[in-house]
């Protein structure tokens, strides 16, 4: 079962929303029960549960310890809009690995147009329940590479060929990921970002990319 988002009121836990809904008329949650439910400030607890409605579900706290999955790293995944169903993997599989956000980029050439705000909200949201996560990772975008650098200090580029391996990059800190689309970069976009990085000599799929990329920057940064 998933960790549901709570917020706790003294000894209580009080859970509400989508997340209520889904524990009330989903999972059919009964009064005595007992669900895992975690807190912003970083605590797992187990809450026997003593009110259970659709709007609402609370119940006593009956065990805590303290839970620290963020990585110290906050690394945003720049995807470029892919079809559907390779940028939803993205955002859950991201989301699970510890992604600190992301944000969507409408590139030269991307085949995939417009914004599913809510749905690419849900999915993180789902994802970040699923990993036991303090908070759910936000969705920004669609908009075009030069709006996004706009508002980045720090952003590295992958590309296919580089001198410079992902692994080798413990600078920035805090980078922004840009993972282009199938095609790639276009020249005009690679001209735009001065930092640039590989993972490898194999070809990736995008989604791909995007999973290993995340997962080499935080271990290079002892953040996994």
């Amino acid at each position: 079962m998933p960790s549901f988002f709570a917020r706790r009121e003294g000894g209580r836990a009080v859970i509400v929303g989508g997340d209520a809904r889904h524990l009330a008329r989903s999972l059919r949650a009964r009064e005595g029960e007992e669900v895992e439910v975690v807190d912003p400030d970083g605590f797992l607890l187990t809450v026997r549960l003593d009110h259970v409605s659709a709007d609402r579900v609370e119940g006593v706290v009956v065990a805590e310890r303290e839970h620290r999955p963020e990585p110290q790293a906050h690394i945003t995944i720049a995807i470029a809009n892919l079809p559907a169903p390779a940028l939803e993997l993205v955002l859950s599989r991201c989301t699970e690995v510890g992604a600190f956000a992301f944000h969507v980029v409408q590139a030269d050439r991307s085949v995939a147009r417009g914004a599913k705000a809510d749905r690419w909200t849900a999915i993180c949201r789902e994802a970040a329940m699923l990993a036991g996560r303090l908070s759910v990772p936000p969705v920004a975008g669609p908009s075009t590479l030069e709006q996004l650098l706009s508002v980045t200090e720090q952003p590295v580029m992958l590309v296919r060929v580089s001198a410079t391996h992902l692994a080798d990059l413990r600078e920035p800190r805090d980078p922004t990921l840009l993972i282009g689309p199938e095609g790639g970069w276009s020249p005009r976009e690679e001209g735009l970002v001065a930092i640039k990085a590989g993972l490898g000599p194999r070809n990736l799929r995008a989604d791909t990319a995007a999973v290993v990329g995340l997962v080499v920057a935080l271990a290079a940064r002892r953040s996994l």
